[in-house]
């Protein structure tokens, strides 16, 4: 599940092309930089999983390490991602995948439409079985592993015979001025959005910890061999595509097709198309059953409106089905809002960067917050520090990658829709914390999981 909610495969194929505009094919070097201070963030995520193994991750860790009132907030903000992100992993899905396999001119009607199919498609799955959901999943990370893998191999052997690849394109900067390009705030910087999007979600396998055997044995490796391992593959595959990047590709709506049809031709990239479609597609479905479940945990402890319904999982093979209905109503909703929006992938994919975020470097925060807590209890014999001596070199990390992810997201004004769409999620979520404070004053009281 971590592995399929990172999807390397979504996340190069989504912001490649935004990559390239900004800084050009030297841009892949941001990458490394972005899987160590991920992999930062999900130890901590790791050792929060162990101490509270349950459907909700930060709401649940927020609600019961501080109090109800930050839990709820936490589990907002979780909701307001996972909501976005669902539709800029199927939006992306169908502009640079789909589309490009079915030879249709993208258009953001023709695309907005289309992931109304994919997220109707989606729903019926999650609510109908939860087994098919797995096995749609676990194929998907078999498809995109190999297709990554032999695609990565594929594109240096093929382009260096050809001559259509060029190693210094690893250092080239294209139609961006070398000049200032380390600036702050430069393109440089500005890149890192490429794999700050891609390499976000392996949280997703702590929402299913009560899904899960020994969750507190399997979850934290799940999260960080998800973060160790889409660093490894991607990086392999990004230089790969950047050896081969070509000018046609610079001008493409979706320039990682464009590229491979050119080194492997049409066909290749057709049957290639297929893979990423299924791996896409599984990516967007992961991220419902999280958003499904997420609701399903708050609904449980009657901190939502309509929390009768929500909390209701009507058969014990598939999931909870006005939970999932809602999250695919509200992408939904965001799709259609944006089907006459020319730049609406950006916009997705920056605002689904900017959320997780905010929520990881809260979620690292809260575990500072609590650590003389946890201090106090070994003494009593409580469990100890998962890092021991390595503490603080491992938060201090997280913290500095977080705030540097930050002051890119949110300082450019190339990001301003985005950033809207965050503040308007809190807007929105402040009215709905009253409305709870007012309707279910003695829920909103209690820890979660008090009768």
């Amino acid at each position: 599940m971590a592995f399929s909610f990172i999807s390397i495969t979504t996340g190069i194929f989504t912001t490649y092309a935004f990559a390239l505009a900004t800084g050009g094919t030297r841009s892949v070097w941001t990458w490394p930089i972005v899987i160590a201070g991920q992999a930062l963030v999900a130890l901590v995520y790791g050792a929060l999983s162990v101490r509270v193994p349950l459907s909700g991750y930060s709401y649940q860790w927020a609600s019961r390490l501080a109090n109800v009132g930050v839990g709820w907030w936490f589990g907002w903000m979780s909701f307001a991602f996972l909501t976005i992100v669902t539709v800029s992993v199927d939006y992306g899905l169908v502009q640079v995948a789909f589309q490009p396999l079915i030879g249709q001119a993208y258009t953001p009607t023709s695309a907005a439409l289309e992931t109304l199919v994919v997220l109707a498609l989606q729903a019926a799955l999650i609510i109908t079985s939860t087994r098919l959901t797995t096995r749609v999943n676990n194929t998907a990370v078999a498809t995109e592993i190999i297709g990554i893998v032999g695609l990565t191999v594929l594109l240096l052997i093929v382009a260096a015979v050809r001559s259509l690849g060029h190693w210094s394109n690893l250092t080239s900067t294209g139609p961006v001025p070398a000049v200032g390009y380390y600036a702050w705030l430069g393109p440089f910087m500005l890149a890192t959005l490429l794999g700050a999007y891609t390499i976000v979600g392996f949280e997703s396998a702590s929402n299913l910890a009560e899904e899960t055997h020994e969750p507190h044995k399997v979850i934290p490796k799940a999260m960080v061999r998800a973060v160790l391992l889409s660093g490894v593959v991607g990086f392999a595959f990004l230089i790969a595509v950047a050896f081969a990047t070509n000018k046609a590709a610079y001008a493409s709506a979706a320039p990682v097709a464009s590229i491979v049809r050119d080194v492997l031709g049409g066909v290749v990239q057709k049957i290639f198309l297929v893979f990423v479609c299924v791996s896409i597609f599984a990516c967007g479905l992961v991220i419902m059953v999280t958003n499904g479940r997420l609701i399903f945990s708050m609904a449980r402890d009657r901190r939502l409106p309509g929390h009768q319904f929500l909390s209701r999982v009507p058969k014990a093979t598939g999931g909870p089905a006005w939970a999932t209905v809602l999250a695919a109503v509200l992408s939904a909703a965001i799709a259609l809002a944006l089907r006459t929006h020319v730049g609406a992938l950006a916009t997705l994919f920056t605002a689904s960067t900017i959320m997780p975020a905010l929520l990881y470097t809260g979620t690292v925060l809260l575990y500072v917050f609590t650590s003389r807590r946890r201090g106090a209890g070994e003494s009593q014999g409580a469990r100890p520090r998962p890092f021991g001596r390595y503490e603080i070199p491992i938060i201090a990390g997280a913290l500095i990658w977080l705030a540097y992810e930050l002051i890119i997201l949110i300082g450019p004004s190339e990001f301003r829709d985005a950033q809207y769409y965050v503040l308007g999620a809190l807007g929105v979520g402040l009215v709905f914390y009253i409305v709870q404070l007012v309707t279910e004053r003695e829920a909103m009281r209690k820890e979660p999981g008090q009768g």
